[in-house]
């Protein structure tokens, strides 16, 4: 396992214990997070913790790590993930694209994408995935 892959999977388990204050050490000084959907960017680590911990939530946050990439090679430093995140009320879905250096997170882009209805004229040829049960896949990242 490369150092970048191993400090994103440091930052999921740091993420599913929602000690965010945890989080910091993984975090560059420079440390950036886009969110293109939105248009905004969060800046330095003292930001992103505070965003976690003031998120209103149901409950704890739970992560399930669906997948996880690790570049090889000359982008050894780039990892992307997609998390199931629940807080036993809300659901979402996030695919993060993490830019490691010198062992930290220097810059993440983030997209949560919206579920929609599947379109009726592709019913004959898809077949629905099953949902999970919100308290299922708890801390899988």
């Amino acid at each position: 396992m490369s150092p970048a892959e191993q400090c994103v999977r440091d930052f999921w388990q740091r993420m599913a214990s929602n000690d965010f204050a945890s989080l910091a050490p993984l975090l560059a000084e420079d440390f950036t997070l886009d969110w293109p959907q939105s248009q905004e960017r969060l800046r330095g680590a003292a930001n992103f913790v505070r965003m976690n911990a003031e998120y209103p939530a149901h409950g704890p946050w739970r992560f399930t790590l669906n997948r996880l990439v690790a570049g090889g090679g000359a982008s050894a430093d780039e990892v992307v993930t997609d998390v199931s995140i629940t807080d036993g009320v809300q659901r979402a879905r996030a695919l993060s694209f993490f830019t490691v250096q010198g062992g930290r997170i220097a810059r993440m882009v983030e997209f949560w994408p919206e579920p929609y209805a599947a379109p009726a004229n592709r019913a004959h040829l898809v077949e629905p995935i099953p949902v999970e049960p919100l308290d299922a896949g708890a801390n899988g990242a």
